[in-house]
């Protein structure tokens, strides 16, 4: 499965000792007892029913600190003694930065309380009850400024708590995942060498991972604690903080902060005081790029939150430097999988509480969910980073002229902010492990028909390996295991609630059972691929249309036209290499003709004319072709399953007052339109539904000025949205109908024209009358619900269906800054 030279051996220990194993399977010395070829970073512990002396033994090990657990020879700065946190706690409230804000808002109250005569300027004793009310504000402010440090900051306290925690939670996790947690020898011993030089420097190790379960932050602090690294400080969502179980976490280094600040200026400047007051003391750092978990398998778009507090840390000058670390967590199976399918396909997400967090866990106690691979980037300098940017910004002409070394300029920090979000991503895809699991649920999901034999599944999936790496991605290790067993294992990992096997035939054959939840596991791949899956998909546009090679040959033009299309369309959803779409192309392009999927045709000038299916890709019925396709035709589905759902909201024929409705409930409908035409046969990817990859359509939408978003002042009132008037299709004047025509229509075609041909939509006309009518329909009924009266749920008032002056006015400046955006931009749009 695994190439002995391809990458680094993996890392074993065992009690104290820490020896470097050899990725190929290495015999052991004759008479030795063998256990397993695989070597993980931990193995199952004893269990008191089977072993109970040595489960008592190991208990013992760990009270008693003994060697490694005692936790004392750690690299990086001091942590878990008594005071920690209030010595922590004393570094925010003392911060300049937050005092200075205290101040600020204590005067602004004042100004506020003079203005409604509260104070009285012509009191004699003005000036003295004056500075009496500005000293209780500034007291009340920096009492509200310490209970909410003490419910935020971690709490690093004692050695006895986390060794015992260590124990615990590894206990938990290798029943659940009974194959252990695997790493990089070479990562893992470049990383100390990075550790014990920050230690010296006193900088601190920002760890970014992508975040696809929960078991993410657990692994990480196992991984360091394991390896003698100072532990992280992990930033989560408050919603994490609930009793008992918030507590175990902030012991264990959890900072709790809110998922959304609003205008609350006390609070922001409250965590930069606490990121500020980490950094400058050289206390690693661990944050989520993606924000929350990821629910579809693929890494999301970066957030830019905490991002933000680091950078501005640096920038300002508070803080020299810091290390950043991008971190690669894998699964053969995510626990969660299932809750994500009942979110994405619209069910509201619980909210989290100690009963389901304790029924969950007695749960995954008696799975057998395999491995996790966790991988290391190669650490680097976030000064030098920016500095980097900074000279090579300066070095492009751009519409607007900028000093991009002017780094209190919002543009250039925004700039350098997108810049630095996506790197780490990028940084996360290249160390990426792809597991057994995503290479079956990749092919399952990749093939024509009902199902696929034993011998005919090994076969694509070693043909999967070989593109993998070929892309230079990596695979799990699995020894000299032979690829028929690694198979077996990802099938019994995936379970019969994700792949079927029908028994009883000529040979074993295999069928997806849940492709919804399965294609969680293709997404793991996509990321490896998109480049020659967007070039499919373009090229489709011509193959679709049968006959002969001639007529599905595209020019390259055309072509050209039809990737830079769809690769701004998915701007949101994938990571594109940074060196433009004319190298991308071209790499792409020479790549798939040297697999022999394409053919090209030149000019006398040696430039592409054309491009077509080769001969020996027709002959072996178009697979390797397919198989692109198949990647992103259930992205393209949902892309136009979000346009079409748009056209419904043109406003009913006559009405001249602009309704505004609820994002949330357009998103819903869109889902249920989607629903409807899978049921109904017009689309051909139940994943179209997906409720995260229609956000992000309508997110992309929004951006290009397709639809207009509005959020009111008043947090209760929830985001409204309506149809850009420049962006709104006709309607029949006598009927009322909604028109399949228009500049919206012609963009939901241009989408289509990349979508999978489905038997049954074979006449267009039909189609878009039927489609176009039901999408009408639902439109209606988002303009009715949105003029009803009625009020909305507990935590959410109703949202009005027209604007105020005041968002008016801010309408009219989003607008003209996201044209201004876009321009500065500089990048495809659609």
């Amino acid at each position: 499965m695994a190439d002995r030279n391809d990458s680094a051996p993996d890392l074993r220990i065992l009690g104290d000792q820490i020896t470097l194993q050899p990725s190929g399977f290495v015999p052991p010395p004759e008479g030795a007892r063998v256990e397993g070829r695989e070597e993980a970073l931990m193995k199952n512990m004893a269990r008191f029913r089977s072993e109970p002396l040595q489960f008592l033994r190991e208990v013992s090990l760990y009270v008693s600190g003994t060697g490694w657990r005692a936790y004392d020879d750690v690299i990086g700065q001091p942590i878990f003694y008594p005071g920690f946190s209030e010595h922590i706690k004393t570094q925010i409230m003392s911060a300049t930065l937050l005092q200075t804000k205290i101040s600020q808002l204590a005067d602004m109250r004042l100004a506020v309380e003079e203005k409604e005569g509260l104070l009285n300027n012509d009191d004699k004793d003005f000036h003295t009850k004056r500075a009496q009310r500005r000293a209780v504000l500034i007291q009340s402010l920096q009492d509200v400024a310490e209970h909410l440090t003490d419910n935020m900051i971690c709490k690093f306290e004692s050695k006895t708590f986390i060794r015992g925690a260590y124990y615990m939670v590894t206990q938990l996790l290798l029943r659940a995942y009974h194959q252990g947690i695997h790493v990089s020898s070479e990562e893992v011993l470049r990383l100390r060498n990075v550790a014990e030089e920050a230690a010296r420097k006193k900088q601190s190790i920002i760890f970014l991972p992508c975040h696809r379960s929960h078991v993410d932050y657990v692994s990480l602090q196992l991984l360091c604690y394991r390896l003698g690294l100072a532990l992280p400080t992990i930033v989560a969502g408050d919603n994490l903080n609930f009793p008992v179980v918030g507590s175990f976490l902030q012991h264990a280094g959890a900072m709790f902060i809110r998922r959304s600040f609003g205008d609350d200026q006390l609070y922001t400047s409250l965590v930069q005081a606490y990121i500020d007051a980490l950094l400058q003391g050289g206390y690693n750092l661990a944050c989520f790029i993606e924000g929350g978990r990821s629910r579809t398998g693929k890494l999301l778009p970066p957030k830019f939150g905490i991002l933000s507090f680091v950078l501005d840390s640096l920038l300002s000058g508070r803080v020299e430097d810091a290390i950043i670390c991008p971190v690669s967590t894998q699964y053969d199976k995510v626990v969660e999988t299932e809750g994500y399918v009942t979110e994405l396909l619209g069910m509201p997400k619980k909210k989290e509480n100690l009963a389901d967090f304790l029924s969950g866990g007695s749960n995954v106690l008696s799975l057998r969910l395999g491995r996790v691979d966790v991988r290391f980037h190669e650490p680097w300098s976030l000064r030098g980073y920016i500095n980097e940017q900074i000279a090579r910004l300066s070095r492009v002409p751009t519409a607007i002229n900028i000093n991009w070394k002017d780094t209190k300029n919002a543009v250039v920090r925004q700039k350098l902010l997108r810049t630095l979000g996506y790197k780490v991503l990028a940084d996360i895809n290249d160390v990426s492990v792809v597991m057994p699991t995503a290479l079956i649920g990749t092919v399952l999901l990749t093939l024509r028909g009902r199902g696929v034999g034993r011998t005919e599944l090994i076969r694509r999936v070693e043909w999967l390996t070989a593109r993998v790496r070929a892309k230079g991605g990596r695979v799990a290790h699995f020894g000299n295991a032979p690829l028929s067993d690694v198979v077996e294992r990802g099938l019994e990992v995936l379970g019969k609630d994700l792949v079927g096997v029908v028994d009883g035939l000529a040979e074993p054959t295999y069928y997806a059972v849940d492709r919804f939840q399965l294609s969680f596991y293709r997404n793991m791949t996509i990321h490896l691929f998109i480049s020659e899956a967007l070039v499919a998909a373009a090229l489709y546009t011509r193959v679709k249309r049968g006959g002969g090679p001639s007529i599905q040959d595209i020019p390259y033009q055309d072509l050209h036209d039809q990737v830079l299309f769809l690769s701004s369309l998915f701007r949101g959803e994938f990571i594109y290499s940074g060196e433009g779409l004319a190298v991308n192309l071209e790499r792409t392009l020479a790549g798939l003709e040297a697999d022999n999927i394409i053919h090209i045709e030149h000019d006398e000038e040696r430039n592409i004319t054309k491009v077509g299916l080769s001969d020996a890709e027709r002959a072996a019925g178009r697979e390797n072709y397919d198989f692109y396709c198949f990647l992103i035709w259930p992205f393209i589905e949902a892309s136009w399953l979000g346009a079409v759902s748009c056209m419904g909201l043109s406003p009913p024929l006559g009405q001249t007052e602009d309704i505004w409705v609820q994002v949330s409930k357009a998103q819903d409908s869109a889902q249920l339109l989607g629903k409807t035409l899978y049921h109904q046969g017009d689309l051909s990817y139940f994943e179209a539904v997906n409720k995260e990859t229609l956000k992000n359509s309508f997110t992309r939408f929004e951006e290009e000025g397709i639809i207009q978003t509005i959020k009111s002042k008043d947090k209760n009132i929830p985001p409204r949205m309506r149809l850009a008037p420049e962006w709104r299709p006709a309607r029949d004047e006598v009927t009322g109908n909604l028109l399949a025509s228009g500049r919206l229509w012609d963009f939901t075609e241009k989408i289509a024209s990349s979508r999978r041909e489905g038997k049954n939509r074979r006449d267009g006309a039909t189609v878009s009358t039927r489609v176009v009518a039901l999408t009408d329909a639902l439109g209606q009924k988002l303009f009715e619900d949105a003029v009803s009266p009625g009020t909305g749920s507990k935590k959410e008032k109703k949202a009005p269906p027209t604007l105020t002056g005041d968002e008016a006015r801010s309408l009219s400046k989003l607008v003209k800054e996201q044209k201004r955006r876009r321009t500065l931009e500089n990048r495809a749009h659609l």
